[in-house]
């Protein structure tokens, strides 16, 4: 299993980012190695919505779809992503977003597995690098939107 944690402060509002993470249909205009990005389905569930949606992933030769189901509570300004199907045995992850005093603080959560062993093995080599370029490209794209 592998794990990461961050947590930012960023000079925008919880609002504003918990927008930009939700946007996930946006996804493959600025995440590193997202290549497609699409909604399937939209469901209310009790305090938010519930998105079925599907990211291709491309890395060098690797190239995987994989869906998911993300669950957006806008009150809490919380994102839950459950892993549905793909190349990884499990994926979840949380953002949570809280203002603070000039901006707000966004906390980070990913834990998953790949079901192939050598793949996991190979994205351990450069797992931490890879979540931080992906935090930082969601604070790039802030930037660009809100900046």
């Amino acid at each position: 299993m592998t794990k990461h944690s961050e947590t930012r402060t960023l000079p925008y509002s919880a609002q504003q980012m918990f927008d930009l993470v939700a946007d996930v249909q946006r996804y493959d205009e600025f995440l590193p190695w997202c290549s497609a990005a699409r909604i399937n389905r939209r469901t209310p569930i009790e305090g938010g919505e519930e998105i079925e949606a599907d990211l291709i992933v491309s890395f060098k030769v690797f190239r995987e779809k994989f869906g998911s189901k993300v669950q957006l509570y806008p009150e809490e300004k919380r994102i839950e992503t459950a892993y549905i199907d793909g190349p990884f045995k499990y994926m979840n992850s949380t953002w949570i977003f809280r203002d603070i005093e000039g901006g707000c603080e966004v906390d980070f959560h990913v834990d998953f597995e790949f079901r192939s062993a050598m793949l996991q093995r190979l994205i351990g080599v450069v797992f931490n690098e890879a979540m931080q370029r992906i935090v930082r490209a969601f604070e790039q794209r802030a930037h660009k939107l809100y900046g």
